[in-house]
């Protein structure tokens, strides 16, 4: 058994070093409130969410310094104690920042992603590490935001969109659009398809894709040209000879084809059979 001397050596002991160990911590927030711009980047290396919180409320801190609080993880507490700062959430970087951080909370998240710009939403759709919820959300609102867009914000999505703002852009109809939105690497078959069989296929806009070397030689978008009665008389000149005699029996037979289209069907079928 221990003597009582030993015993009040123990107890000293652990109170120095719980005295010691409250000053340390306390120490680490007076610097993480007062350190300067340079210091402040390793202050935000810390772990304890005590320190992190209390360098939020250092004047020197910038946008750097906040950015830099994104790439941790983690980091719950931080990300709404960021979103109650309006003065912290005024950059659109930070805002785009906060809402892709997969630690965000999913309302804050929701909240603040109708404050970005249109292509920092963008940015958000084509992020992998972001939630199926926010990316839906990101399309959503480039969606409802694209037709008071102007046409150069309308040529970038073209280019770079997910398949969903492809889809609404071919919807438009407008030709240089549609023209970008056919090399989109993520431009669907079916979206085309369905923009084929609608009323923004005009006979220019069907030329566009009878022209495309990606897309002309499908089977199904072919087909779906043909079948358009907008669709230019030269086209079925072009098509009709490499499409099989079942298809141009089909052909013949589709109520929406002109006057002319079907005459030059008929012509093509009766060559087969001669």
């Amino acid at each position: 058994m221990p003597d009582e001397l030993h015993i009040k050596s123990i107890l000293t002991g652990s109170r120095e070093n719980a005295a010691g160990s409250s000053l340390l911590q306390g120490e680490e927030l007076l610097e993480a409130l007062t350190a300067d711009k340079d210091r402040l980047f390793t202050v935000i290396q810390a772990s304890r969410e005590e320190v992190l919180l209390a360098a939020l409320r250092n004047p020197n801190l910038d946008m750097k310094h906040l950015l830099q609080f994104f790439k941790r993880r983690g980091l719950g507490a931080v990300l709404a104690a960021i979103y109650a700062n309006k003065k912290l959430l005024e950059s659109s970087s930070v805002k785009l920042a906060l809402v892709a951080h997969p630690d965000t909370p999913p309302h804050i998240a929701q909240t603040v992603l109708p404050l970005l710009y249109i292509f920092d939403l963008l940015k958000l759709c084509l992020m992998p590490v972001v939630s199926a919820d926010i990316h839906l959300a990101a399309e959503r609102k480039i969606v409802q935001l694209l037709p008071a867009q102007p046409l150069g914000n309308k040529l970038t999505m073209a280019r770079r969109g997910t398949a969903a703002i492809v889809d609404a852009l071919l919807r438009e109809g407008v030709q240089n659009i549609i023209e970008i939105c056919l090399d989109n690497p993520h431009l669907k078959e079916g979206s085309l398809h369905q923009f084929l069989t609608s009323s923004h296929a005009t006979a220019e806009n069907v030329s566009l894709v009878a022209r495309s070397m990606r897309w002309k030689n499908r089977p199904n978008i072919r087909l779906a040209i043909l079948k358009n009665p907008r669709t230019p008389l030269i086209w079925f000149t072009l098509f009709l000879p490499e499409l099989p005699a079942a298809t141009r029996l089909d052909l013949l037979a589709s109520p929406r084809l002109t006057f002319a289209q079907k005459e030059l069907v008929r012509n093509a079928v009766s060559r087969h059979h001669a």
